[in-house]
């Protein structure tokens, strides 16, 4: 890497009905190429075609084709014009598949997540034959992405995702080997780090993204995160991406959730207010010697700069930004002091409804809902080159609800 700044994994929802990339993603990566960060990660590369993130991820459906090899590498040619790293971020949803895509996902438990409006449905609880059957999965997939010109594999292990499921004691109620104890609930990583380790070779890049913890009572908390990156480290993985959150409770958008965050057993520092897991690093670092990538509200130069040289992070992850200025990685390295919040002045609601602002769900329906604006400005780049910077919240959400369903409707009929 030629900079400590990466432009972190975001859904792009831009593959084609049989989930292979396409040109706009050429052009997407392309631009956040020349945009100046020096190692970029992509959104979710599934392992499984029927547990999407979403639809328009891109997937791995069985042994890759021919089309499917020189897609890879026409993307990732692009994504790496200027010498920068692509790493290539796989990934499982497990109960966070979307009903649409999926009303009954595999998961390690039967446990619903615990969102109202019926987005996500009722999970069946994986098998022992299942689950080393995904494990497979997910070492082929790296190595897939190694064969298609990626510099690096980064494991998604947060967000309330497959591994981050098995992690939680929460969502994962077995009572087998891959429940229970911490060392259990670890097993499923733990065995797919190592099985991705052996098809990639020793010399190929591989991250792990972790929760610093999911924010839920009963859930993966800061010590069990800790211990697994300790873990991880003894293991050989090269560099741990510091996150945090679920869909339940989504830390890592800075939104609240249903529920009351569960606090951590951590320092707080000025510096927290900007970045939302650099306290949990900077602990972790006390007992790590492991490069750490922290990612999730860095906006001002001298916030990323004070978590460098106190050592807190070894890399800083850059998300949203870069959907609104592709170039703030050169603008940051060039002298800018602060990088736009434009996340600040999108709402959902009207004026005349704000006062509706103080219920919970509306700030979280609003919330998510402006999550949708930033995905019709990756839609946007990816498409025309250029950003939609006066998209309303609404129309951005009804723009992504009408191509997922009918990116949904041309899947179907390529399965059929």
């Amino acid at each position: 890497m030629n900079n400590r700044i990466a432009k972190a994994a975001m859904t792009e929802g831009l593959a084609d009905p049989m989930g292979r990339p396409t040109p706009e993603l050429q052009r997407l990566y392309g631009i956040w190429s020349d945009g100046g960060a020096g190692l970029h990660i992509s959104g979710n590369i599934h392992i499984d075609a029927n547990h999407l993130e979403r639809p328009g991820n891109v997937f791995f459906d069985g042994q890759p084709d021919e089309e499917m090899m020189d897609a890879l590498q026409a993307w990732t040619k692009a994504a790496t014009r200027n010498g920068n790293h692509f790493w290539a971020q796989i990934s499982h949803a497990g109960r966070q598949t979307m009903r649409a895509v999926n009303p009954h996902p595999k998961a390690p438990s039967a446990v619903k997540l615990g969102l109202p409006g019926g987005q996500f449905g009722m999970p069946v609880a994986l098998t022992e034959d299942e689950i080393l059957n995904l494990i497979g999965r997910f070492g082929q997939a790296a190595l897939h992405c190694k064969n298609g010109g990626f510099s690096g594999v980064q494991i998604h292990a947060a967000h309330g995702y497959l591994i981050s499921q098995f992690l939680s004691p929460r969502s994962n109620q077995r009572t087998d080997r891959w429940g229970g104890s911490l060392v259990n609930r670890a097993r499923f990583l733990m065995f797919t780090l190592n099985t991705v380790r052996t098809l990639v070779g020793p010399d190929f890049p591989i991250s792990v993204k972790l929760n610093s913890a999911d924010f839920q009572r009963g859930g993966f908390a800061f010590e069990d995160s800790l211990q697994v990156a300790r873990w991880l480290q003894e293991a050989g993985v090269d560099l741990i991406e510091i996150s945090g959150g679920t869909y339940e409770q989504p830390k890592l958008l800075g939104l609240e959730g249903m529920e009351v965050e569960e606090t951590q057993n951590v320092a707080d520092t000025t510096l927290a207010r900007e970045a939302y897991f650099v306290d949990f690093a900077q602990a972790m670092k006390a007992e790590l010697t492991i490069p750490l990538m922290v990612t999730g509200g860095f906006r001002s130069a001298s916030a990323m700069e004070q978590a460098l040289r106190n050592g807190a992070a070894d890399v800083i992850g850059l998300a949203r930004p870069l959907c609104v200025m592709p170039e703030a990685p050169k603008r940051l390295l060039g002298g800018m002091a602060m990088l736009p919040r434009v996340e600040n002045q999108l709402k959902l609601l009207p004026e005349w409804l704000s006062s509706l602002r103080k219920l919970k769900m509306i700030r979280g329906i609003e919330g998510f809902a402006t999550q949708y604006w930033f995905y019709s400005q990756i839609y946007a780049l990816g498409r025309t080159g250029r950003v939609q910077s006066d998209l309303t919240v609404f129309a951005a959400l009804r723009e992504v609800e009408s191509y997922q369903k009918s990116w949904l409707k041309a899947h179907r009929a390529e399965k059929a």
